[in-house]
């Protein structure tokens, strides 16, 4: 009745270990890694296979005699001979007939009615130095499912480096029981072995294994009938009290479990890598944004500060030529008793009027142009640095997720290219003039000096100043001339005399409300639209931060999932 109650219970946990399986290789798809979904695939295929011996070890080593020996059927299931032989995975199980069979021509199934097949299934594997083209590859294909390694060296010399290496790949990639096997301990005397076997011990600790189990074995020896000398004893007593007698299906879910967690601790360190990308190219995203933003902020302020200095000069000239005005109108009164006083024979008093309006618009244009050199250039650098600062951190963005890693190195290589268009993208805006010179704010660019309409940077900024100025220049001009115009009708009365003074007051301070107001609209709606078309170059990456985050959550809601499954049979397992 228990026994019935236990192969129940394994029955269950079973069927709980194909399905957490399942939705591995099916994320194992998802995320594009064909080598770890095809390792999944395998452990899922031989969940319901017995407890399962990987013979591993170099060319020569003796592990197909180690084999024939272990099984003792007196026959030579695994060919053994001074030279390489096995040129394929040879898997040996249980079966009511001697059968071989065929996979591929890569794996062999070998059926032999031995009562310990039942329990165990035994792979011979090609040496780990082999030159035979895939051996290894496939050898390796096959340790993930394993379920004991037994890794066996050539008694006289297990310090190989290729074994070790291969050693390394089961134990620190995969985490898999090994015990270790000195084969041909006859070829040597017992002093030297029972150094080299303190060796593999020395080794294996230094590698992170804790108590060591290293049998030394003579094949030889145990087929000869000196089964007392051979060794054979050991491994099969540490095989009965460990993995036979009921226990091998047990340990196998148990082995699966550890195989499916490894794996999942992979896929999880490949998530928090591919978030931690995520995470420094938001902030590299947030921090594009900081920067434009204080960048627009900094030449907000250089337009205020042009906007003041121009003002002001405005403020100076148009001051001194109301001045004027007022100053020679109060004069207008001797124009009856005598034509030669202010104004000559030569001079009418309109003249003098609309010269007075002309020199104010030629004193406004050279004294404003003169603050403009002097203040475009601070300007147009503030404005350029706003692309030039982009540009330097679109090349020294970080990068966490590296092309070659190994779970996600197509998102690496998706992310890589994004950025690098990004990068090209962005040089070829740097370097188009139209971006430089908004031609949405002024579409008809007539007038314009030809190497100012075609420039960038300071050229395009010149282009807006000087259009602000000389039209509203123009404005206050033709305004004040209007003004003034009244005088054709007679200027008799004082009334009308400061009808002109005020109405030039008038002109010139509404002219400087107009320039001043255009000026900072045109310039700032200049720089706000440069600072959308810089912004806009990152379409594409926001596109990439979009998605990523998404497919991200899904994938650590998925890996969630899968691990707190997998830890919590592996508790039901332990208890």
């Amino acid at each position: 009745m228990e026994t019935k109650l236990i192969n129940q219970n394994i029955q269950i946990y079973r069927a709980q270990i194909d399905e957490i399986i399942k939705d591995l290789h099916e994320m194992t798809i998802q995320i594009g890694h064909q080598a770890l979904a095809k390792t999944v695939s395998d452990l899922r295929n031989r969940i319901h296979e017995p407890f399962m011996f990987v013979i591993v070890g170099e060319v020569k080593a003796g592990k197909s005699s180690f084999i024939n020996a272990l099984l003792a059927t007196g026959k030579e299931i695994t060919k053994a001979a001074p030279q390489p032989m096995t040129d394929t995975i040879q898997q040996i199980i249980y079966g009511e007939k001697e059968e071989i069979l065929s996979i591929n021509p890569y794996l062999k199934k070998i059926l032999q009615p031995v009562d310990i097949l039942k329990e165990i299934a035994i792979v011979d594997t090609p040496g780990t130095n082999t030159i035979i083209d895939h051996h290894q590859e496939i050898t390796e294909s096959f340790i993930p499912a394993s379920d004991l390694i037994v890794f066996v060296f050539e008694a006289k010399n297990p310090y190989r480096q290729s074994a070790w290496e291969f050693f390394d790949y089961i134990h620190a990639d995969w985490r898999k029981k090994i015990i270790f096997v000195l084969q041909q301990k006859d070829l040597m005397p017992a002093d030297d072995l029972k150094v080299n076997i303190q060796g593999v011990v020395d080794y294996a600790e230094k590698k992170g294994i804790s108590a060591p189990q290293v049998f030394a074995v003579s094949a030889k020896q145990e087929q000869e009938g000196a089964s007392a000398e051979s060794g054979f004893t050991e491994v099969r007593t540490y095989i009965a009290d460990h993995i036979t007698g009921g226990k091998a299906p047990i340990l196998k879910l148990k082995n699966n479990v550890q195989t499916s967690l490894n794996i999942s601790d992979r896929i999880r360190k490949g998530i928090a890598l591919r978030n931690q990308q995520f995470q420094a190219d938001v902030a590299f995203r947030e921090d594009i944004t900081l920067s434009l933003n204080h960048q627009e902020s900094q030449s907000f302020k250089q337009v205020d500060l042009l906007n003041e200095n121009i003002v002001n000069a405005y403020d100076k000239i148009t001051q001194k030529k109301a001045a004027e005005l007022k100053s020679g109108l109060s004069f207008l009164s001797l124009v009856r008793r005598t034509v030669s006083g202010i104004f000559s024979k030569k001079t009418s008093i309109k003249e003098w009027l609309e010269n007075l309006a002309k020199e104010l618009e030629n004193d406004l244009n050279t004294e404003l142009k003169t603050k403009l050199d002097k203040g475009v250039v601070d300007l147009a650098d503030s404005i350029q640095q706003m692309a030039k600062l982009i540009d330097l951190k679109i090349r020294n963005s970080k990068t966490v997720l590296s092309n070659d890693y190994d779970i996600f190195s197509n998102i690496a290589e998706k992310r890589s290219n994004i950025l690098k268009d990004l990068q090209e993208a962005f040089a070829k805006f740097m370097s188009k003039s139209d971006n430089f010179t908004d031609a949405e704010l002024f579409p008809d660019k007539k007038g314009i000096s030809p190497n100012l309409a075609t420039g960038s940077g300071i050229a395009g900024i010149s282009i807006i100043l000087a259009m602000v100025v000389q039209n509203s220049i123009f404005d206050v001009t033709m305004g004040v001339l209007t003004t003034i115009g009244i005088l054709f009708a007679g200027i008799s009365t004082s009334a009308k005399r400061r009808k002109i003074v005020d109405g030039f007051q008038n002109e010139i301070s509404s002219g400087r409300d107009k320039l001043k107001a255009e000026i900072d609209e045109k310039l700032k709606t200049y720089i706000q639209n440069l600072k959308e078309r810089i912004d806009h170059n990152f379409h594409g990456f926001d596109q990439m931060l979009e998605k990523e985050e998404a497919q991200i959550q899904t994938l650590e809601n998925q890996f969630n999932d899968i691990e707190n499954r997998l830890q919590t049979l592996e508790q039901t397992l332990e208890s």
